[in-house]
């Protein structure tokens, strides 16, 4: 067991490392969404839309069960230092929800971590795997966390979806699927669970594209539910129409896909 452990190590760790420049269009038909489970997991409400909302509508308008994950309160996310905390983490909350319904989201879950504070922890990783082990996704969409900056973009990418992003790809791998970590789990009924597959958000180097242009409207619709953060901007609007800068011809969502080993 310790050799098969430490080759699937190694297996990863290549997929992860050495992934081919070059990127294909996803070409999913009804037949092979069906019944997929979907974990896409945020660091604040709407970052989900923002960056996946398209793929996620794709995917649910494909059969796929779709649940969201968000880490973080989103009490960092306005400018009026007047407006109470727990009403803005309120308001944000019940702006996600509607968001989510938007786009097809069956279920989600707030881990309420204070934005703008959030850290690897082995709780926090815990709690991601117990979730996991809950939903048992077949496929986890997160951040990639080697995603810094952006130059073509003049942004810096927000430590908290950097940490989102590691956090839980640890989950992930292994501690999901390791009967060994967290055995309070398993008394608790939650047994192991193996994701099959990661799509990692970055936006300058990836392996994988989305066409979501049949699903633009219901994305940007999803992002005008986030009244307080002004996501229905004209600005914001133009960014997310092609988020892919490379590419030219059609709304898209760009991932680094990674095929996880059994």
């Amino acid at each position: 067991m310790k050799t098969r452990s430490h080759k699937s190590r190694l297996i990863f760790i290549i997929y992860f490392f050495y992934l081919p420049l070059s990127h294909v269009y996803a070409t999913f038909t009804l037949m092979e969404m069906q019944g997929k489970v979907i974990l896409a997991v945020g660091a604040h409400p709407d970052d989900l839309e923002f960056f996946v909302g398209g793929t996620i509508a794709k995917y649910s308008a494909l059969g796929a069960k779709v649940y969201y994950l968000i880490l973080t309160d989103g009490s960092k996310g306005s400018e009026d230092h007047l407006l109470d905390k727990d009403e803005l983490v309120q308001i944000r909350q019940d702006e996600q929800r509607k968001a989510a319904e938007i786009l097809g989201v069956m279920d989600m879950f707030f881990f309420a971590e204070i934005d703008g504070e959030l850290e690897n922890t082995l709780l926090l990783r815990k709690k991601i795997v117990e979730i996991i082990r809950t939903v048992k996704p077949d496929t986890v969409v997160t951040f990639d966390p080697s995603y810094l900056y952006d130059v073509a973009r003049g942004m810096v990418n927000h430590p908290d979806h950097r940490t989102t992003g590691q956090a839980t790809i640890d989950a992930v791998f292994p501690f999901s699927r390791n009967k060994r970590t967290f055995p309070e789990l398993l008394e608790q009924g939650q047994d192991v669970h193996s994701v099959t597959e990661l799509l990692l958000v970055n936006l300058n180097q990836y392996n994988f594209v989305e066409d979501i242009t049949p699903y633009l409207d219901q994305k940007i619709k999803a992002l005008g539910s986030h009244i307080s953060q002004k996501d229905d901007s004209e600005d914001v609007i133009r960014l997310v129409k092609n988020l892919c800068l490379k590419e030219k011809k059609k709304s898209s969502e760009c991932f680094v896909k990674i095929t996880l080993a059994p």
